[in-house]
């Protein structure tokens, strides 16, 4: 069975003092237990973080890394330097590390080997912009971003992954795509990993929804049946407003 999933990025957010005082919210809050449940604190909160969630089910994931396991690349992360602080799981391709940092496909997969092989899970993110959607060309643009950074790898990779589909248009606009539209792609992302693999691949995949997901719609969105989860923005910077979303399910 697939696992249901829901991530908080907290992007460039949160101070040390304000990290820890969130993550002491949310344990005070009654989580659904069949949730995994992530948050994704800025760089230098995450060992903080780490130590606060400790007895927690809470895990924490950083929000980006570098390809290359160490050198002259300065103020870049590597995977083995998250992993010696405790983090487990890391974010890559997200819409702005794409749009801002150009982050392309290419060395996106190269960042998804890094971290396979450091032993970190992946939280992948990819999704098409309004024009892409508006020229009826998404799906060829999802195919191709999966098809470049993930599906050189080897099925037994597949248990560290976690694909997260953000329509670009729908990130921090209050637009939402509609539940039908979600899971339209939701399913055809599935479909595209049983051709390249197999139905066991493909239906263990956990595939979230991002973009614009709030206490009101979540409920909607994880009822469909190729939706697994969320991977959450603004929201996940008010407890109560996490807490109700992961307790969509």
């Amino acid at each position: 069975m697939r696992k249901q999933i829901v991530a908080g990025n907290w992007k460039m957010n949160k101070t040390e003092s304000e990290t820890i005082q969130l993550i002491n919210e949310l344990k005070q809050q009654d989580l659904n237990s069949e949730v995994e449940v992530f948050i994704a604190p800025t760089y230098v909160n995450l060992s903080a973080a780490v130590k606060s969630t400790t007895s927690s089910e809470i895990r924490i994931a950083a929000q980006n890394m570098h390809q290359s396991a160490s050198g002259a690349y300065t103020g870049e992360i590597s995977a083995g330097m998250l992993q010696d602080i405790g983090v487990e799981h890391v974010i890559l391709g997200h819409s702005e590390r794409r749009a801002y940092f150009g982050e392309t496909d290419e060395l996106l997969k190269e960042k998804v080997k890094a971290a396979l092989e450091a032993g970190l899970g992946v939280i992948f993110c990819f999704g098409e912009e309004l024009e892409e959607r508006k020229s009826d060309t998404h799906f060829d643009v999802v195919k191709q971003q999966l098809s470049t950074a993930l599906f050189d790898l080897d099925a037994t990779q597949w248990p560290q992954i976690v694909l997260a589909y953000e329509p670009v248009w729908a990130i921090g606009t209050g637009e939402t795509a509609s539940p039908e539209q979600a899971q339209e792609m939701h399913a055809f992302i599935r479909s595209l990993i049983r051709e390249h693999y197999d139905y066991a691949c493909a239906d263990g995949v956990s595939i979230l929804y991002g973009g614009s997901v709030k206490p009101a719609n979540a409920t909607e969105i994880f009822a469909q049946a190729d939706v697994d989860g969320g991977l959450i923005g603004g929201a996940s910077l008010q407890a109560e407003d996490f807490a109700a979303i992961v307790n969509g399910f």
